[in-house]
């Protein structure tokens, strides 16, 4: 059996993205897709458990060239996701998930020997409690992007909200490292003040919390709390920009510590939010982007 350092499972699927004035666009995305991209560019060894319809699995193309083992769960619909930016703002977004592949079951998971497993999650509509126990029962290092949670999509509407969620205690105490941006932490723990937000997640059980907003990164780690500033130029990729970050770090992590894990991980989502679509740099690119600005 394949060993990996990382495995994302979530869904695939379309984003629609309009930018505030600007022009709307479609292209494969998810927290997947921008995950695992990132973690087999800088030399991990990489592994996808998702679910989707057969008939997109061209979208699959980007991670199969990088070497990427893709583990596939059918369904019937692949999820479709529509972004809008109403303003400037770029943490302020309107979200519609128009379709969705549904629930991962346990079961529909296959036995995988990897390092770290990470719940990439879009909306509230792919993991349940039911999973997230199964998989920590199996003895998975696990850590889980709270969107998956706290973007609750509306059946009839299809309209995702941001809200509670009375898991979170529960998730905080089976998660080795927890991803949240400051929209989420602010639904979750009722402040935008990232460092109170982390020290909370710790408090539930959490020792690992990384915490993204416009201008930087946080990490709360073992009680101690570090920041590090984005060097970007512009937001024209905005839209998987927390997802990178985390498993930039996420792939640093492994072999370094958190401040030197941290750095690389604003370096490297500063280089991917000057593009659309996935990072596509290089780990020298990463370490010149760090000489030069971090």
């Amino acid at each position: 059996m394949s060993a990996y350092d990382i495995t994302f499972v979530g869904h695939m699927c379309f984003d629609e993205i309009t930018p505030y004035k600007g022009e709307t666009k479609i292209a494969p995305g998810s927290a997947v897709l921008c995950g695992a991209m990132v973690a087999a560019r800088v030399g991990k060894k990489v592994a996808v458990v998702t679910k989707m319809s057969e008939k997109d699995k061209d979208i699959l193309k980007p991670m199969q060239d990088l070497g990427i083992d893709i583990f596939t769960i059918p369904s019937e619909e692949t999820t479709y996701s529509v972004v809008i930016h109403p303003s400037e703002n770029v943490d302020e977004r309107k979200l519609i998930l128009k379709k969705s592949a549904g629930i991962i079951k346990i079961n529909e998971v296959p036995e995988l020997n990897t390092k770290y497993m990470h719940l990439a999650g879009i909306s509230n509509t792919e993991f349940d409690m039911d999973l997230i126990r199964g998989l920590k029962g199996k003895g998975y290092n696990l850590s889980i992007d709270m969107q998956s949670f706290v973007r609750q999509v509306d059946p009839v509407t299809c309209e995702v909200s941001f809200k509670d969620d009375m898991a979170k205690t529960e998730l905080a105490k089976l998660m080795s490292k927890i991803k949240m941006d400051i929209v989420e932490a602010e639904v979750l723990t009722g402040t935008n003040n990232l460092e109170k937000a982390a020290i909370t997640f710790e408090e539930w059980g959490c020792n690992e919390i990384i915490i993204t907003q416009a201008e930087g990164v946080l990490a709360r780690v073992n009680g101690k709390t570090y920041y590090e500033k984005f060097s970007n130029r512009s937001i024209v990729g905005r839209t998987g920009r927390g997802d990178t970050t985390f498993s930039a770090y996420l792939s640093h992590r492994i072999d370094h510590d958190v401040e030197e894990s941290l750095k690389f991980a604003a370096a490297l989502v500063s280089i991917k939010m000057e593009k659309a679509g996935p990072f596509d740099g290089t780990l020298e690119d990463v370490y010149l982007r760090i000489k030069e600005k971090h």
